[in-house]
């Protein structure tokens, strides 16, 4: 099998290559610079020209604009590289005749979800630009998928963490801060509840999603083996690490943020119907992570 990764420079996309090729999947990475395909998605020559002049079987389309703050500043942007993106991702399957593509939507399209666990038929209440691309991201796919048999396969994730992250996400930014032992600055007191899991945990799942026709068609939501507050992460960090870093619980930043986000997915569909289990569990990701971050200075 060989494999068209777009995104690839991102903490998701750059893992997914290392897994793939470890696991004796030849991978053909691309973004907009970096990797010996780099191009950008919009572009009607890289696409129709380049791409679709290369030799692969499936897709795993990554590439998008996942900053909020971006999105909220420049929907028009968010808008045109999150779906028409996508929507030339498509159409590239289509001409290719994959065996699969898979959509990276988000956990985003379920907003502030009112129950928990959230699963794959809990209601959409998306509620920033970005949230609301891929929810239209995902809508093409399925209207391909209906119209055209086209086999796709959608992936909602919570929170991944891994090697290749930024330092502003919050795994990383925990991390450095203990290793340095300086105060963890918790907003909301770190009530906000999530589920968290190392990235190497979705490849796992992408390529479970690759080598099984039971996906297609098929949304699955995906995050770690549990539900964890914002300070027990922290404070997990902070045990790994040794450190003597000091919680520092701190207000809402707004309003917005005085009732606890609580959000958690159930990832039965994809352990029943493809028969996927974790291969790294919270605390040996966050481990993995921890060495990584060593490994930077």
């Amino acid at each position: 099998m060989k494999v068209l990764v777009t995104g690839a420079s991102g903490m998701v996309g750059r893992n997914l290559v290392d897994y793939l090729g470890h696991k004796g999947v030849t991978t053909i990475p691309t973004d907009l610079k970096g990797w010996d395909v780099s191009g950008d998605l919009l572009d009607d020559d890289f696409v129709s020209q380049t791409l679709a002049l290369m030799d692969f079987d499936a897709i795993v389309h990554l590439a998008a604009i996942t900053e909020i703050k971006k999105t909220i500043e420049n929907p028009h942007l968010c808008f045109e590289v999150n779906c028409v993106g996508t929507l030339n991702m498509l159409e590239l399957a289509r001409k290719k005749n994959v065996s699969r593509i898979i959509i990276a939507s988000s956990a985003n399209v379920f907003g502030a979800p009112k129950d928990n666990p959230v699963t794959e038929d809990s209601p959409f209440d998306p509620r920033a630009p970005y949230d609301y691309s891929k929810l239209v991201c995902e809508s093409m796919a399925m209207g391909f998928y209906k119209s055209k048999r086209l086999p796709i396969s959608i992936t909602r994730s919570w929170l991944l963490f891994g090697e290749y992250d930024q330092p502003s996400r919050a795994v990383v930014r925990f991390i450095r801060a203990c290793l340095k032992d300086e105060p963890l600055s918790l907003f909301n007191a770190g009530k906000d509840t999530t589920s968290p899991t190392h990235v190497i945990n979705f490849a796992k799942l992408a390529l479970s999603i690759l080598d099984d026709e039971k996906a297609v068609g098929q949304a699955f939501n995906f995050g770690g083996e549990r539900a964890v507050t914002i300070r027990e992460l922290a404070e997990t960090v902070k045990r790994l690490t040794g450190s003597k870093s000091e919680l520092t619980l701190l207000p809402p930043r707004s309003e917005l943020e005085n009732d606890p986000q609580i959000s958690y997915p159930s990832i039965n569909k994809a352990r029943n119907l493809l028969g996927y289990s974790h291969e790294l569990t919270l605390e040996q990701g966050l481990q993995r992570t921890i060495d990584w971050v060593k490994k930077q200075g």
